[in-house]
């Protein structure tokens, strides 16, 4: 617990002082346009490419230190309240790690050779689909030849329903904020509103958008900047 309290309050000290030097930058995401290319030798004020990777790079890992859900222990009590209002029963005790253990065990069979990364952490088990295989390029709509491997997820899902499900959507620093905010939003909602199409619980779900906030990897080189370009399906235990 003093760890935690630690490192959220390192955190928040991290994203403060960089948040007061930052300013707002605009552009086009993924190199596809967006009201034109940007202008070479930006206006004096308005951050640059440079600025904006070193910044969003230093806040993702600092709120990624302290929490791997990004919609917050609120959003997950309220779904939580939803779900046992409905009749989803919570787990107990040591029974939450063994619970996630088996559920980990199938999704990894189930996601192998999909693309699909699986992750455990703590209890918590996240699934990165990469913007590679869901979606086409700066677009929210699901490419068809991915709907099999949500099948799977969906299946999965009904198996193991002492579940809270977090889907949230990622970018890269390309673009302005607001563009890349709407954009991680749509595409999560795309993938959120395909599980649920499969007779999934509305009230397990928590979907977000985070926007170019929380990258994974570097945003000066393409390859990072692919791997940034993701959604995140985080599986919280529903505990009783």
């Amino acid at each position: 617990m003093k760890t935690n309290i630690k490192l959220a309050a390192a955190a928040i000290a991290v994203s403060a002082a960089l948040s007061g030097c930052a300013t707002t930058g605009g552009g086009y995401y993924g190199g596809a346009p967006q009201g034109g290319y940007p202008q070479a030798g930006a206006p004096a004020g308005q951050q640059s490419d440079y600025d904006k990777t070193r910044r969003n790079a230093a806040i993702g890992a600092a709120v990624g230190a302290v929490a791997g859900l990004l919609s917050g222990n609120d959003a997950t009590e309220r779904r939580q309240r939803a779900m046992v209002g409905a009749g989803v029963g919570g787990l107990a005790g040591g029974a939450v790690g063994a619970y996630q253990d088996r559920q980990e065990r199938v999704l990894r069979d189930r996601m192998q050779g999909t693309g699909v990364e699986v992750v455990r952490q703590g209890d918590n088990i996240t699934l990165n689909m990469p913007e590679a295989i869901t979606f086409g390029f700066d677009q929210s709509n699901l490419q068809s030849q991915f709907y099999p491997v949500l099948d799977r997820l969906a299946n999965t899902l009904q198996e193991y329903n002492q579940t809270i499900v977090e889907v949230a959507g990622h970018t890269d620093s390309k673009g302005t904020d607001q563009y890349n905010q709407a954009l991680s939003m749509r595409r999560a909602e795309s993938v959120s509103s395909y599980l649920m199409s499969r007779g999934l619980m509305r009230d397990r779900f928590i979907v977000t958008g985070a926007g170019e906030s929380r990258p994974v990897a570097t945003n000066d080189t393409e390859m990072g900047r692919a791997q940034n370009r993701r959604v995140e399906i985080t599986l919280v235990p529903l505990r009783g």
